[in-house]
């Protein structure tokens, strides 16, 4: 539970503390997933409670293997040990062998396991022992694909091999123009691939290795169609990877006319990670909702924070107003161009801002090194929603922390 001992407890009411954080031993126990309650339109506050444990997703994970065992080129190790890689995580294991072996994969895995790398190492690989393989990633935004690019290069170094984000909000006359030069992976999103092969500057049935990664959440922000678009224009023969949290009915449909015979690489094993404490922040009394979060972030430990909200104009609101009371802060959102995200993103990343508040539109898929915290400023509208918010923190094991604002 959120730890309020710092608070002057005068200020505690109906058992509730400052905050309005209910004791332990009110808490009901949560539902099993699939089961959840709704309180009209508004999720169960109590879906939001839930103690971490004492233990590390990777650590419970023990490798029987190093990268150094892998089948791949030298240049790819030394790439692998200079970015402080050494021991596969349970995806990465289970999945290289087989996508070195040229089998289409079905990889069902929570955020932050490293599947990125996973499917990267091994299609690098690929087409640097032949530069005629061409490598097409699909992603459902603009930021994803960003770091997707950003993680090849590094696994990439030296190799020769060039990459290309075709992403909207950026300069379409750049990205056609390196197209031009056969780029051996091209990393975008639905809406941009769409116009690219419209415009004649993208020919999919020149790519023969193709990766649909974080497919529920294309599926989910209306993306369906366009995927059905681009996988019917890609050559028959070629090899599919297919990654995503959860597979539904929707992301069934697509499953059945992108892979053959496929292997299916599952490490998932919970909703949301053991290693994340969450808790909710209950208001009370008439006291500014800002007043509460900025006693929230004064406190130690709140050294990297994100915070989620719905709307675009309500999160920049919010991001000025911490500005104005001295917070490092950045905000991103669909009405930011590209080159401010990516800026914003950049300085959260490099602790040169200590809060990114955000609308959804940077839950999924981003992978930020030690976020102390996430806050949900509003509650999220469905527990998937929530999942992928607090799926910011806690990464590649460490502890982190998910408070949820309840009125």
């Amino acid at each position: 539970m959120y730890n309020s001992k710092q608070r002057n407890h005068s200020h505690q009411r109906n058992g509730n503390n400052f905050y309005g954080v209910r004791p332990q031993s009110q808490r009901r126990n949560i539902p099993a997933r699939g089961g959840f309650r709704h309180l009209g339109k508004k999720l169960d506050p109590n879906l939001f409670i839930k103690k971490a444990k004492e233990t590390n997703a990777y650590l419970e994970h023990i490798s029987s293997v190093k990268f150094s065992d892998y089948n791949i080129v030298d240049k790819l190790k030394r790439n692998i040990e200079e970015h402080g890689y050494s021991v596969p995580t349970a995806i990465q294991e289970k999945a290289i062998p087989q996508i070195l072996a040229g089998r289409d994969i079905i990889g069902i895995a929570n955020t932050g396991t490293g599947k990125t790398a996973a499917f990267l190492i091994s299609l690098i690989n690929k087409s640097y022992l032949d530069r005629n393989q061409r490598v097409l990633i699909v992603v459902p935004t603009r930021e994803l694909a960003i770091q997707i690019s950003d993680e090849f290069r590094i696994f990439a170094k030296g190799t020769g091999l060039e990459v290309v984000a075709a992403i909207g909000g950026t300069n379409i006359k750049r990205q056609t123009y390196a197209l031009r030069h056969r780029p051996h992976f091209v990393i975008g999103t639905p809406g941009r691939l769409k116009d690219l092969i419209g415009r004649g500057e993208l020919n999919l049935m020149l790519f023969q290795n193709v990766v649909l990664d974080e497919v529920d959440r294309m599926v989910d922000i209306g993306f369906i169609n366009d995927i059905k678009y681009l996988i019917s224009l890609l050559p028959k023969i070629r090899q599919s990877l297919f990654f995503s949290a959860t597979v539904d009915g929707k992301t069934q449909d697509i499953l059945r006319s992108f892979v053959i015979n496929p292997v299916t690489v599952s490490v998932k094993q919970q909703a949301t990670a053991e290693n994340i404490e969450q808790d909710i922040i209950r208001l009370t009394g008439n006291r500014p909702k800002i007043d509460v979060l900025h006693d929230l972030l004064i406190q130690p430990g709140f050294d990297k924070v994100l915070i989620f909200g719905r709307t675009k104009w309500g999160m920049e609101k919010l991001a000025r107003a911490l500005s104005e009371r001295g917070f490092q802060t950045a905000a991103i959102h669909s009405n930011k161009s590209q080159n401010q995200r990516q800026r914003a993103l950049d300085e959260f990343k490099n602790d040169e801002l200590q809060i990114l508040i955000a609308t959804d539109v940077a839950s999924r898929g981003l992978d930020i090194e030690d976020v102390t915290h996430v806050i949900n400023y509003d509650a999220p509208t469905s527990y998937d929603d929530y999942i992928h918010r607090i799926g910011r923190t806690g990464r590649a094991g460490k502890r982190g922390t998910a408070l949820t604002f309840i009125e």
